[in-house]
């Protein structure tokens, strides 16, 4: 009986037909592990394409990525790379599945809200598959652990949304050596590329230095469209696919824009920039640095808006007893109108001024009165405030982590968003 029969596996290595695997591939040259009878079952529309076959299946059996972040991008990155046969997938997620989780990340469902996002993408990946090792890393990616979990992986996705992480998985793959297949999304836009500073550019080639805090919303403040993240997550998974089978012609060196609404791909070529402080010819970031601090944001708080600790602030408790006393307050809701109608504090008086429309309706208020301001969770209320101090008005507040802790602490009757 043959090895194959038996459903014992037998290694094989890589062929070298039409010259062996580009220079980008992932793994060649590794002794490759066998399939079982069951695995070529349930991999058999992937065998029976000559572009994977049985030695690209071994491949992607062989294979190790990481992902970081099993959220939007997340979600069907892993199911995707788990149903093609990746061997070994690593998550490194600490969050808890949240009601506003579920209208975009489809690895989870109801029944998963409170529970560690970890346990619950575990669960489902080995449900979709049971012959894929998932390597569990329940914490939060900072520079004091990021090379050693990349280090035995071949793959790092990222399905991060903040510069700051961002900023690390590149350096970090950079000083490392290791592909980064790259993923963002915002409202109705996304963007791919594959970062691999040994054939390409990196992403601090395209984009040096971050933007000024607050100058991109988040995803919890701007929102995006539900469907988005599986389109890029998809592709995400493609490349990371493509890399490790050395088929096609992956996205190192070329930026994909999508946008939604348009229904329109645009690729942009990217060039390495020989200045570039980690992968240039001359680089100054030789090992990983405060990532926090280079991106000019606060250490991590939780809730999806962090109160700036610069600010004189009220909490939504101490608000409710004052509003109760009859103390007059002026209470100013900063958000966006469609936010508004979502939910308000307008039976308590609160009045709308978008953050935007601030300027130039300071004639509209009163420095002698008290004024507290708010918005989703803090931060743009905080921004107001400060403006108002520039303005030369004292007696204003900002309610510290916004809506979200009036709902919480005083009335959850109120919808959350």
């Amino acid at each position: 009986m043959s090895a194959s029969e038996s459903g014992t596996e037998t290694p094989i290595r890589p062929s070298s037909e039409n010259g062996g695997s580009p220079p980008w591939a992932i793994g060649s040259g590794r002794e490759l592990p066998g399939l079982s009878n069951e695995e070529i079952e349930r991999y058999s529309r992937h065998l029976i394409m000559p572009e994977v076959g049985m030695e690209g299946q071994r491949r992607l059996k062989d294979a190790s990525v990481l992902m970081v972040g099993a959220g939007g991008l997340g979600s069907p990155l892993g199911l995707y790379l788990a149903a093609a046969g990746v061997g070994r997938i690593g998550i490194v997620e600490y969050d808890v599945v949240d009601h506003t989780n579920l209208q975009r990340q489809i690895l989870y469902g109801t029944k998963d809200i409170g529970r560690s996002k970890l346990d619950s993408a575990t669960e489902r990946l080995k449900d979709v598959n049971p012959h894929v090792q998932v390597d569990r890393h329940e914490l939060r990616l900072t520079s004091d652990n990021a090379l050693e979990l990349f280090e035995p992986y071949d793959v790092v996705v990222d399905g991060t949304d903040n510069f700051p992480t961002r900023y690390l998985v590149n350096d970090a793959c950079v000083l490392l050596g290791k592909p980064n297949v790259y993923g963002s999304i915002f409202r109705f836009e996304g963007q791919v590329s594959v970062f691999d500073a040994r054939h390409g550019p990196c992403y601090r080639c395209l984009f040096r230095e971050p933007p000024p805090p607050g100058m991109v919303p988040s995803c919890a403040e701007g929102g995006v469209l539900g469907v988005l993240p599986g389109i890029i997550g998809v592709l995400q998974a493609l490349e990371t696919i493509k890399l490790i089978l050395g088929k096609g012609d992956p996205l190192i060196g070329r930026l994909l824009l999508f946008d939604a609404l348009a229904l329109e791909w645009r690729t942009l070529t990217l060039r390495k920039n020989a200045d570039c402080p980690v992968c240039g010819d001359e680089p100054t970031v030789t090992e990983l640095i405060d990532y926090l601090e280079f991106c000019g944001v606060p250490a991590y708080e939780e809730g999806p808006e962090a109160a700036d600790e610069d600010v004189p602030t009220i909490s939504a408790t101490e608000l409710k007893g004052r509003l109760d006393r009859g103390d007059s307050l002026r209470m100013l809701d900063v958000r966006e109108p469609h936010e508004w109608e979502i939910v308000n504090l307008g039976p308590l008086g609160a009045e709308l001024i978008p953050l935007d429309s601030l300027p130039e309706r300071l004639s509209e208020l009163d420095s002698a009165e008290e004024i507290v301001l708010h918005c989703q969770g803090g931060t743009r209320s905080a921004k107001a405030l400060k403006q108002l101090q520039q303005a030369g008005f004292r007696k204003v507040w900002n309610l510290r982590g916004g809506i979200l802790s009036w709902q919480e602490e005083v009335d959850p009757s109120l919808p959350r968003y």
